[in-house]
């Protein structure tokens, strides 16, 4: 913890203020806002991406630059769907091929903005493309893991498609979506599967590794299985957790509302924790990933929205007691560090 606040953060900080200054030169006023939003209030995603450069060792600032630049290609597109006008799935999907541009760094860049009329970024989402694109082209070792970073970009970017278009579409494009991975999720409900999908963790421990050079086409199968589906899940129901009101207030799809009730929604959370702990452990460094596992736990839990949820205190000590010592050990870690740079800012 040591080594992340004082040199992983603040190399995350410094490489998001590059971007922010890149967003703020953006002509077009809608694309610009949504960037800059995007940044401003999702700052704690690459912070906690960030972590995974650990894992790249010496090459831990360039698995830094990957991180930043692809977390920021996500939360920006996030919001340009989430906050626009479009509603068209093809627009969404084009959006979207910049992700999987940003893994493939043979691929040439193209228009993503081709289906929407706010399109003038001056070179913004190409720049952080080709970002990642440089950081991947440089490490001999990625190939060994980029079809299974691909797949697990090509999930990401069927959710995105699927969660933004109309709402009278969503839910039954989404279980549909699920009907073709529900003999092998069986374990799952449609909505939990979709959070699964909706996670970069995978992508960015698989970057990490093959930076550090321990890449083999075994650990990249290895860490796909491990993270996909309970770890990348856990991670983005404990983000939905915490959006409930906002999500409520902008209309916008939340998976934890289709949980029949409270208990039944700790219950799966407890599920999760428990299923996470037995998959990672399967994993090389697997006490990193156990850090992790219980610093998504507490990071998240001690987010001060969750303080406005309804229930929320039996909720937070049950998944804090299911996740150990470790998770109450981030979750008030976490309190004081938000506390501090709450009073620093």
């Amino acid at each position: 913890m040591v080594c992340v606040y004082r040199q992983v953060f603040p190399y995350v900080h410094k490489q998001l203020n590059h971007w922010k200054k890149l967003a703020e030169a953006i002509p077009n006023t809608e694309l610009q806002t949504q960037a800059l939003a995007s940044i401003q209030q999702k700052t704690f995603h690459c912070e906690g991406g960030g972590i995974y450069s650990l894992l790249a060792k010496e090459n831990w600032r360039e698995a830094v630059r990957f991180i930043v630049a692809y977390q920021t290609i996500s939360d920006y597109l996030d919001n340009l769907c989430d906050r626009s006008t479009s509603m068209d799935p093809k627009d969404f999907r084009m959006l979207h091929r910049s992700m999987t541009d940003a893994l493939n760094p043979e691929n040439e860049l193209t228009n993503y903005y081709l289906y929407r009329e706010d399109n003038n970024d001056g070179g913004y989402l190409h720049s952080l493309v080709l970002t990642c694109q440089e950081v991947l082209r440089a490490s001999p070792h990625y190939k060994k893991a980029q079809a299974s970073a691909t797949k697990l970009g090509f999930l990401y970017n069927d959710l995105q498609v699927h969660k933004h278009v109309r709402e009278e579409e969503r839910i039954p494009r989404l279980k549909k979506w699920f009907e073709h991975y529900q003999e092998e999720c069986s374990h799952l409900e449609w909505y939990e599967f979709s959070a699964c999908a909706g996670s970069t963790l995978g992508v960015f421990c698989l970057v990490s590794y093959a930076l550090s050079g321990e890449m083999t086409e075994e650990l990249a199968e290895q860490v796909t299985g491990s993270y996909f589906p309970y770890m990348q899940g856990l991670h983005i129901l404990l983000d939905y957790y915490i959006d409930q009101q906002e999500d409520e207030e902008e209309g916008d799809l939340n998976f934890c509302s289709y949980y029949d009730h409270e208990q039944l929604m700790k219950e799966r959370f407890v599920y999760f924790v428990k299923q996470t702990n037995l998959s990672i452990k399967k994993l090389p460094h697997s006490a990193f990933h156990e850090m992790i596992h219980k610093g998504l736990v507490g990071l998240y839990l001690a987010d001060r929205k969750v303080q406005a949820i309804s229930q929320a205190k039996g909720f937070v000590k049950a998944l804090l007691r299911a996740s150990g010592k470790k998770a109450t050990f981030f979750y008030y870690n976490t309190k004081m560090y938000n506390k501090l740079k709450s009073l620093h800012s």
